[in-house]
C-alpha cells in the first residue's frame, strides 16, 4: 500500500500581481496578503510517496542551490536546503530516494534535487541513487527555452540529469520506471511539455497539480498567472482536468499553496468545481 507525505523544498516571496496574471489586486488580496514590496508567501511543496519499499519523490522545489545574491532576488527564504531537512525527519536520507518526477525544470520545481550552494563550487546534485522522471516536451524546453521564460531554468541542470544515465524522458502517459498506479496528464499553458502525476491512492486519485493549479486560489477556472506562457489555453485544460478529476473523485496536491497540501472538489451552486476539505499537511497517510 502507497503512503503519502508533504514536504517543503525551501519557500519563497514572489510579486502578487504576477502570481495572480490579469486579477486585480482588490481581488487577489483577499486571498493572499501582500507585504511592502508586494510580495506574497509562496511554499515550494514536495509530495513523498512510499510505494512498497521504494521512494518516490514528486518534485523537488526550490532548494537553496541559488548564491545569495540570486536568493535575495528570487525571493528564496532559507539558506539551508530545506527539502533534505524534511526528508530525514520522515526518515528518509538522500541515498533512499529512488525515483524523482520532475513536472518541468524550472527552477522552483527542480532547484532542490541541486546541493545547496557553497561559494567557488560548481553544481551538483544531492540524490545519488535517483531515477529521474521528466517529460521529452519539457527537457526540449529546458535545452531551449525562449527568451520569455529563460531565466526560469538552470542551464547547467539538464547536462547533470543526463550524465547520471537514468532519466526516463517521458512522452505517453505512464512510465516505465513508475509501472502501475501513476498516469501523467500533459499540460502546456503553463510551458510546454509540464506533467501533472497522477497517483492512485486507497481514497482515489491524487493529482499533484504543480503550476497548473498552484494553490487554492488557482482552483478558480479564469485565475491564471502572470508567468504562464498560454492563459486561456491553461483556462481549458484545467476546466478539463477540474471536471474529470471531481466526477472521479479525485483530490488535488498544492506546490505554492503556503496553508493547503492537499484539497477534496466539489460543485458549488452555479455548478463549477470548486475546492473543498482542504488539508494542511499529509503525514503517512494512504
Amino acid at each position: 500500500m502507497r503512503a503519502f507525505w508533504s514536504v517543503l523544498g525551501n519557500s519563497q516571496k514572489l510579486d502578487g500581481g504576477a502570481m495572480f496574471g490579469n486579477a486585480p489586486k482588490a481581488m487577489w488580496q483577499r486571498w493572499a496578503a501582500a507585504d511592502e514590496q508586494n510580495r506574497i508567501d509562496l511554499a515550494c511543496r514536495c509530495l513523498v510517496v512510499r510505494d512498497g519499499p521504494r521512494v518516490v519523490l514528486c518534485e523537488a522545489g526550490i532548494g537553496a542551490f541559488f548564491a545569495p545574491e540570486l536568493r535575495r532576488r528570487y525571493g528564496v527564504q532559507e539558506e539551508r536546503h530545506v527539502l533534505l531537512e524534511q526528508l530525514a525527519a520522515i526518515g528518509v536520507p538522500p541515498e533512499q530516494v529512488d525515483v524523482v518526477v520532475l513536472s518541468h525544470l524550472h527552477f522552483d520545481h527542480a532547484g532542490g534535487v541541486l546541493a545547496a550552494h557553497r561559494q567557488g563550487e560548481p553544481l551538483s546534485l544531492v540524490f545519488p541513487n535517483a531515477l529521474y522522471v521528466v517529460g521529452e516536451a519539457a527537457w526540449q524546453r529546458a535545452l531551449r527555452p525562449h527568451a520569455r521564460d529563460r531565466a526560469s531554468f538552470v542551464p547547467e541542470l539538464p547536462l547533470l540529469l543526463e550524465a547520471t544515465g537514468r532519466v526516463e524522458r517521458l512522452v505517453g502517459e505512464h512510465s516505465d520506471v513508475l509501472g502501475p498506479g501513476y498516469r501523467f496528464h500533459r499540460s502546456d499553458g503553463h510551458t510546454p511539455g509540464m506533467l501533472l502525476c497522477e497517483v492512485a491512492t486507497a481514497r482515489g486519485p491524487l493529482l499533484f497539480c504543480a503550476d497548473l493549479i498552484p494553490g487554492v486560489p488557482w482552483v478558480r477556472r479564469a485565475i491564471t498567472m502572470g508567468y504562464d506562457r498560454y492563459p486561456e489555453q491553461l483556462i481549458d485544460e484545467k476546466t478539463a482536468l477540474l471536471a474529470d478529476l471531481h466526477d472521479r473523485g479525485g483530490r488535488l496536491f498544492f506546490t505554492h499553496d503556503p496553508q493547503v497540501a492537499v484539497c477534496g472538489l466539489e460543485r458549488d451552486e452555479a455548478g463549477a468545481v470548486v475546492a473543498a476539505a482542504p488539508v494542511a499537511a499529509l503525514c503517512g497517510e494512504p
